[in-house]
């Protein structure tokens, strides 16, 4: 079949982009050992399991992801997720550019401002199937039938459960600091200073960066460091370039070090990834759910 899988012990899962939709990810996949370190994405995620429970850890707490809920999360929002019961979880999501999102909320909503969500977690089983609608009918090739239902999909979430994200508070000093040390991490993804350094050129003790920093972005600078050089991987293999040499220019150590982490925060190993981004067309069905 014309698709790259991730499989152990039962696992396996497809990450693509179906060319028939700009600006959308898709992940299906069956999940039973297999757990997402804390990450965050540029834009949504909307998630609808459909055997078996997903916990997802939010910043408010644990979620238990069941089939007939749909998964909400605003852009750059840390999460992890693990499965919630022996037998794991099996899934379809969705991955809309904060872009696609705009335009559907300007077009078919009231919202002004960034349009988002309040609660992560809904039970919404109609649009639930929509989400696993919309992958049948990229992988079947059929792209005004998966734009249509996207659309359809991301507007029924926006009516039922949107609303406008509140404007961000006025920058605090700590805030400053950890945007600063932010922009010092970007720069420098590559070779990194340690916490101490990066507190000494800010001005700062290391504690109150730490503080500031999760504060600011949900997670420690090293947890961040490791999402945006994942971010970066998957930009440079979108590109062409080999894994290997993709982790050494993000500053991985090593190709294992870059696949495991990889895996852990995208849900599948890089080499499968790069696959799918070159595939331009899909000539056989998916994994049966």
């Amino acid at each position: 079949m014309a698709t790259t899988e991730a499989r152990n012990a039962g696992e396996w899962a497809r990450h693509w982009q179906y060319p028939g939709v700009p600006g959308l990810d898709l992940l299906r996949a069956r999940y039973v050992r297999h757990s997402f370190a804390r990450h965050s994405h540029e834009g949504y995620v909307f998630g609808a399991v459909f055997r078996g429970i997903e916990d997802v850890v939010m910043p408010e707490g644990t979620i238990r992801a069941r089939p007939g809920t749909v998964v909400m999360i605003n852009p750059e929002v840390p999460h992890s997720a693990h499965a919630g019961v022996p037998e794991g979880w099996s899934y379809a999501t969705l991955y809309p550019s904060a872009d696609v999102v705009a335009g559907i909320a300007d077009e078919t909503t009231s919202l002004r401002g960034t349009a988002g969500f309040a609660e992560t977690i809904v039970e919404d089983a109609d649009t639930a199937r929509l989400i696993r609608a919309v992958h049948q009918a990229a992988e079947e090739g059929n792209a005004l039938a998966a734009d249509s239902l996207l659309r359809v999909a991301v507007a029924r979430l926006l009516r039922r459960h949107g609303r406008a994200l509140p404007p961000r508070a006025p920058t605090a000093a700590g805030a400053r600091t950890a945007a600063l040390a932010k922009s010092l991490l970007e720069e420098r993804m590559a070779q990194p200073p340690s916490l101490e350094q990066l507190a000494n050129e800010l001005g700062t003790g290391p504690f109150a960066l730490l503080r500031a920093f999760k504060s600011a972005y949900g997670m420690p600078p090293h947890t961040w460091l490791t999402n945006a050089r994942v971010r970066s991987a998957r930009r440079l293999l979108e590109a062409g370039t080999a894994p290997v040499d993709a982790a050494a220019a993000v500053g991985f150590s090593d190709q294992p070090h870059l696949n495991r982490h990889f895996t852990r925060i995208v849900g599948v190993p890089p080499g499968a990834y790069q696959r799918e981004r070159a595939r331009t067309y899909k000539t056989g069905p998916g994994d049966p759910s």
